[in-house]
């Protein structure tokens, strides 16, 4: 069996802040710590940061008053903070900086009068936050024929932006479609796209030319995960997204001996390095990773956890 891991893969920046976060207060503040929603994506990361201290809530109803409350990297919606501020949280943001900008982007085109599109899935708390950080109208999408379908006010009053867990190639179909509806419609520049995103899947692109099946390691709910999947898919190669070494299957690989493995991002390397295990137990396994793009960004964490 030849296995090639895909690079990049795993935790992208936003992701090692918003973990290193939660560690920080659980070192430096008295338990518990509460953490609004996961953390990040990934079921391994939340639980192990549980045995850690940390107390996962879905509302800020479920945190006492006065208690440290720490958002999470998918951020949050206006209504949120200001509840949380009259309930005296001390709060510490998590939020990735790159969905940081997307909240600034869409409320600067609020501002200016636009209704604003957000591109992504309904539901997603990344998309939940943007939602709820504009006043005026907002409209939330995810493929072209919602586009034909979309009413808006002024056509020519009209902006979008979009979800970080999506890349260039997830956008570009939808973004045609609003242009070509909306000629004079605004957005962000395409560099504007999560960088990690759009590499891991670079990656699995380049990959699928040189493997018979694809393992994704990640989480069911994680988004940038399941793309990973598709663009396998895509490729018309058999492509599995499995939690851990626990959900290999060996028929998988009955014929296949060429194997491509990747993680999204919110996915540790830990978890990566078990399915190589279980891989190896199977077959002899020659393991090599592919050359790849550098990843080299880093986020700062918040500066009250730096001077304690």
């Amino acid at each position: 069996m030849d296995i090639t891991l895909a690079q990049p893969r795993g935790f992208c920046a936003g992701v090692v802040r918003a973990i290193e976060i939660v560690e920080r207060a659980l070192d430096i503040y008295q338990h518990p710590i509460y953490v609004l929603h996961e953390i990040v994506h990934n079921t391994y990361v939340v639980n192990d940061l549980k045995k850690r201290g940390a107390v996962f809530v879905e509302t800020l109803d479920e945190v006492p008053q006065g208690a440290i409350c720490i958002f999470s990297a998918h951020g949050v919606a206006t209504t949120i903070v200001k509840d949380a501020k009259q309930r005296q949280l001390e709060v510490i943001d998590a939020t990735c900086p790159l969905v940081t900008k997307v909240h600034s982007q869409a409320q600067r085109y609020a501002k200016k009068g636009f209704e604003i599109i957000i591109i992504g899935h309904p539901g997603h708390p990344e998309v939940e936050g943007t939602q709820g950080s504009v006043e005026g109208i907002v409209h939330v999408l995810s493929t072209v024929e919602e586009v034909k379908d979309l009413q808006v006010i002024d056509s020519e009053r009209v902006a979008y932006v979009t979800q970080t867990t999506l890349s260039v190639d997830d956008t570009r179909d939808v973004i045609e479609a609003l242009t070509a509806r909306f000629p004079k419609i605004q957005g962000p520049d395409l560099s504007d796209i999560c960088y990690a995103t759009q590499n891991r899947q670079n990656a699995v692109s380049q990959l699928a030319a040189d493997i018979e099946v694809l393992l994704v390691v990640g989480s069911n709910n994680s988004s940038n995960s399941n793309r990973l999947r598709e663009v396998g898919e895509n490729a018309k190669i058999p492509s599995y997204l499995i939690e851990n070494a626990n959900d290999l299957q060996d028929q998988w690989f009955i014929n296949k001996p060429k194997v491509g493995v990747t993680a999204g991002a919110s996915a540790p390397e830990i978890l990566i390095e078990e399915v190589l295990e279980r891989l190896a137990s199977l077959e002899l396994s020659n393991v090599t990773t592919m050359p790849g793009k550098a990843e080299t960004t880093t986020f700062s964490i918040p500066v009250e956890l730096l001077r304690k």
